[in-house]
């Protein structure tokens, strides 16, 4: 199920005294369940750690996060543990794939992880890898044999196995050629519109925040501007483009 988010006058600052840097000041955003929202901005704007604060990887030093409603604050860290497994699923620019497993292996680690007996696990894995479109011969290959693209589509698949309901993307093409970047941002289109899967992206790229329903701006921590599309691009919308 698509789960929502909310940030209601949210400020994080870390350090103290002189060096005290305040990374988001006083941000409320509502993102709905089963929405494509695109954060950019300049480096050093406050994207990632609103990331980070939505995917419970951190704490608000003012404020209230909510998924689906509920405080990210008032659970246990056990608890923000077991949601991030889960609820959440991760996309990062350098793939964060295990570089001596196998493609299937590295899918069905999540749900290892979780108790699933390995036969489920690798069917469950073999089953999110046809469906980013990787190749059953390259599964039982390394991360390292497979292009940038390839690992990358891995990557989505691994962050999917266990059905959450939100999906965070960290600059998921930042290294991919643009045909590959193409390919993923497409893939996580298709995902969006089939799945109802929530998506929310932070990119420095126009281009990649064209495939989103909307664009929120950030600057010096705070949220400038926020426009929303009539629909995402056609190949976010529709299936995605043939992979090579």
């Amino acid at each position: 199920m698509a789960l929502s988010v909310a940030l209601e006058h949210v400020s994080k600052r870390y350090g103290a005294g002189s060096q005290e840097v305040e990374a988001l000041r006083d941000v409320s955003l509502d993102v709905a369940a089963g929405e494509f929202v695109a954060l950019v901005g300049p480096s050093g704007s406050g994207k990632s750690t609103l990331l980070n604060l939505v995917a419970a990887l951190d704490l608000p030093s003012a404020g209230r996060v909510l998924l689906a409603g509920e405080d990210l604050a008032r659970l246990s860290e056990d608890e923000r543990s077991d949601l991030r497994l889960r609820s959440i699923g991760f996309v990062f620019q350098s793939f964060n794939l295990f570089p001596t497993f196998t493609v299937r292996e590295n899918v069905a680690w999540p749900l290892e992880f979780l108790g699933f007996v390995r036969r489920v696990a690798r069917e469950r894995a073999a089953a999110g890898l046809a469906r980013v479109r990787i190749a059953e011969a390259a599964w039982s290959r390394r991360p390292g044999e497979l292009s940038g693209g390839e690992q990358q589509r891995v990557a989505i698949a691994r962050a999917l196995v266990a059905g959450p309901g939100l999906l965070v993307a960290d600059e998921p093409t930042g290294n991919l050629d643009s045909e590959s970047g193409t390919h993923v941002l497409a893939l996580l289109g298709q995902l969006n519109a089939e799945a109802g899967l929530t998506v929310l992206l932070v990119t420095h790229s126009p281009v990649a925040a064209a495939f989103s329903h909307r664009t929120v701006e950030l600057r010096d921590g705070r949220v400038v501007r926020a426009v929303r599309r009539r629909a995402a691009t056609s190949r976010a919308a529709g299936r995605a483009p043939a992979s090579r």
